[in-house]
């Protein structure tokens, strides 16, 4: 079957209708995908932000729980390939590991 599509892309033929929409939707569905996990990573750090700015209009509620929004906010991030830990304490542990060999 891949002689054939060869075949007929060689001679200046048109691909199939089925083959056009699948290449246009891969595309268009990782552009989607992307803002739509921007948009997650812009409304988490937006809830975690008004958990500690004080608006003029908006009441802040006592005892909030960011727990949600920080896990989904670090998730979302970590599928972008950015990570939110401190590797300070990490790189004192490995110093330490290495004076004791």
């Amino acid at each position: 079957m891949e002689q054939t599509t060869k075949k007929e892309e060689s001679k200046g033929q048109p691909k199939n209708f089925l083959a056009k929409v699948k290449e246009n939707t891969e595309d268009e569905l990782q552009i989607i995908g992307t803002f739509v996990r921007l948009g997650v990573v812009v409304w988490s750090g937006f809830i975690i932000t008004l958990n500690y700015v004080e608006l003029p209009m908006f009441k802040k509620s006592p005892g909030g729980d960011i727990t949600f929004p920080a896990s989904i906010f670090t998730g979302a991030l970590a599928t972008f390939g950015l990570s939110t830990s401190n590797n300070k304490s990490n790189n004192k542990s490995l110093d330490s590991k290495k004076k004791e060999e």
